[in-house]
């Protein structure tokens, strides 16, 4: 029997893999087993998409996009307003889908639909704030301008961690700036985007004045979805979560097309933890940041940068909470951990943590275990490593509770640490000396896209642009001017006069 939650946005059995708005298309795609990371139970099964049926979800969406381009602003805002208000109706169901689905305990998966609401509450906003600049003309007579016009279709290959916020940071921006979205979701997560599209679908039915091809789905491998998307010239713009691997591929591809990548890579996020540091307030800063979602977030705390006279006080107040974290099932009350997404994560822990003993790592916890969790799931012992910041793992991104905590003795010391690895996400520093905070903030500081001071690296807000530099990607979603990526600019003149006068003075007379 399916779960209610899936029995609410008609998913039961083996469903189709592609649909553009309301329809779903007959796929002929290889059939796709859905299991649950909480207890390897089935949950239904996926007929995948074919690259024709993903080239058919993009020239749906392009045609909408010229339909869809022309039609103002506010108006494009109301049918988000309309997609937030559905999304608010199913917050408890959606999110039990996400658990379901990631394995994320009840509180983290309502708070991912709670992102969705907001970029939603966002992008309504900004419907009436595509703004362009009047610009000083050196030419009598003139007036220059810019304006922002729609950009296309886009397409959105987002992962598993986060299955439908981050669809939803590029698509209500890119529907109020006019775009149309195919969104190839994660192989691991397609029930979660088969019911956001019904979602969406409840909202076409109420508009049929939008065209439905703006929002299409196509669930499928790299092969089948993902190489029809990043190579086509109907998305000018491919927004892709991911791997530095899969990032570095994608950017190849529509690189050589002339498309735009906004790549969201790697993370392997550092915290400095200074002498005047609130130890409790950091503390809870930490464990959060390093265990939530198993260490399954792009903004988990991978490294801890310890000033050496707080090293002995810290390690024990994160072993002891540690010792006592609610590990198991996320759907019940009070667990804090669920389980990783599947075997292979718990592998590559497993790889991560030998490695870091090689290097010279003391390793505390970690592990697989076993009692009082659901059998079938990669449930773990969260793993705290003491260890030299010259180990080479600490480069690395885990994707799982590791916590590698190393050593400075003074502040430009800690920075470097901080800076030396290729990722660049998320960063943060816990002090009380305001020239350590500034100094972190400055361009001498932090080298990475989001840094904070006195929280942790996790739980960005929608309001601020989420990116980060180096091998991150350098992409920019959800809030401040993002929205810009995913419109054109163009700069026009406008000549009242009588005269013609060139620009720089020059004369041409004929």
């Amino acid at each position: 029997m399916p779960d209610p939650a899936l029995k609410t946005f008609g998913i039961s059995g083996e469903i189709q893999g592609a649909a553009i708005g309301g329809e779903w298309l007959k796929t002929s795609g290889k059939t796709l087993a859905v299991t649950s990371p909480i207890d390897k139970r089935q949950l239904g099964a996926i007929k995948c998409s074919t690259p024709d049926d993903t080239n058919a979800v993009i020239d749906a969406a392009h045609d909408a996009y010229l339909k869809w381009r022309v039609v103002p602003a506010p108006k494009r805002g109301e049918f988000v307003r309309r997609v937030g208000e559905k999304l608010r109706q199913y917050k408890v169901e959606l999110g039990k889908i996400v658990s379901l689905e990631v394995g994320k305990i009840t509180q983290e998966a309502q708070g991912e639909v709670q992102e969705m609401i907001d970029i939603c509450d966002f992008a309504v906003g900004l419907s009436r704030q595509l703004y362009g600049l009047t610009i000083a003309s050196e030419r009598p007579g003139h007036r220059m301008m810019e304006q922002w016009h729609p950009l296309g279709a886009i397409g959105v290959i987002s992962a598993f961690n986060f299955p439908v916020a981050v669809w939803a940071w590029n698509a209500a921006l890119a529907w109020v700036c006019g775009d149309a979205v195919v969104w190839k979701p994660s192989e691991k997560t397609p029930f979660c985007a088969a019911a956001v599209q019904n979602i969406v679908a409840e909202v076409l039915k109420e508009m049929p004045d939008v065209p439905p091809g703006i929002m299409g789905l196509a669930i499928g491998d790299r092969h089948t979805v993902g190489e029809p998307m990043t190579s086509s010239h109907k998305l000018p713009l491919i927004s892709a979560t991911g791997s530095g691997r899969m990032g570095r591929e994608i950017a190849q591809v529509v690189g050589k097309r002339l498309g735009r990548s906004l790549l969201e890579l790697g993370g392997n996020n550092g915290l400095i933890l200074t002498p005047s540091a609130d130890l409790d307030l950091a503390t809870r800063a930490i464990v959060f940041a390093a265990v939530g979602t198993c260490g399954q977030r792009c903004t988990s705390l991978r490294r801890l940068i310890v000033h050496e006279s707080h090293k002995a006080e810290i390690m024990r107040r994160l072993t002891a909470v540690y010792a006592k974290l609610k590990i198991g099932n996320p759907l019940n009350e009070g667990i804090l951990v669920g389980p990783l997404i599947d075997e292979n994560a718990f592998e590559t822990m497993e790889k991560a943590l030998a490695a870091a003993k090689q290097q010279g790592g003391k390793v505390t916890g970690g592990g697989r275990l076993t009692d009082g969790v659901p059998a079938g799931g990669a449930y773990v012992k969260p793993a705290i490593v003491e260890i030299t910041h010259q180990a080479p793992i600490t480069c690395d991104e885990t994707f799982a509770p590791i916590l590698y905590v190393m050593t400075y003795k003074n502040f430009e010391e800690a920075i470097e640490i901080h800076n030396s690895v290729p990722q660049g996400l998320s960063s943060a520093v816990f002090t009380s000396d305001v020239r350590e905070a500034e100094l972190f903030l400055s361009p001498a500081g932090s080298d990475c896209g989001i840094a904070n001071v006195n929280i942790g690296t996790s739980g960005a807000e929608i309001g601020g642009a989420f990116g980060g530099e180096k091998e991150t990607g350098g992409g920019r979603e959800s809030g401040s001017d993002s929205w810009k990526v995913y419109m054109r600019r163009t700069t026009n003149t406008i000549n009242y006069s009588k005269d013609l006068p060139l620009a720089q003075g020059i004369s041409f007379d004929v």
